[in-house]
């Protein structure tokens, strides 16, 4: 990305962009399992690695310092943790939207489930040594 801030601002006010852990490898099966379910083409992926991306969250008001594993950018509104899971899981095919129900749950009791897997996800799934690279089929996906 050449201007990196502006371009991903440009990007979020068209299409909602899923920064990923690029390392790791239960991330990038989930990102693999959205693609395949994301029919209608509504996602872009990047990973959270991404200087770019690095820049974008910094200069963001937010405070996302700490949220190292799935952040959902849309052009209303940025989803973090279970919040973003959730709202991806809604616009998949098949019975992905069913899991929308917990959005029920108070977000601090969701929360505290996703981060508990997401504490251990290395233990559990593994770590790749660098970010997954897209294959040339999927790159216009990818940031």
């Amino acid at each position: 990305m050449s201007n990196g801030l502006k371009n991903i601002e440009d990007i979020v006010k068209k299409q909602p962009i899923l920064l990923f852990d690029g390392v790791c490898n239960l991330c990038n099966h989930s990102v693999q399992l959205v693609i395949k379910n994301d029919v209608k083409n509504r996602f872009l992926f990047a990973p959270l690695q991404n200087p770019d991306i690095i820049h974008y969250l910094e200069k963001n008001p937010n405070n996302f310092k700490g949220i190292d594993s799935i952040i959902l950018l849309t052009p209303k509104k940025i989803y973090t943790k279970s919040s973003a899971a959730l709202r991806v899981a809604k616009q998949l095919r098949g019975l992905y939207p069913l899991l929308y129900i917990f959005y029920i749950i108070p977000k601090p009791m969701r929360d505290l489930v996703y981060d508990f897997i997401a504490k251990n996800r290395y233990k559990w799934f593994g770590k790749q040594t660098s970010c997954m690279i897209p294959t040339p089929e999927l790159k216009n996906k990818f940031l």
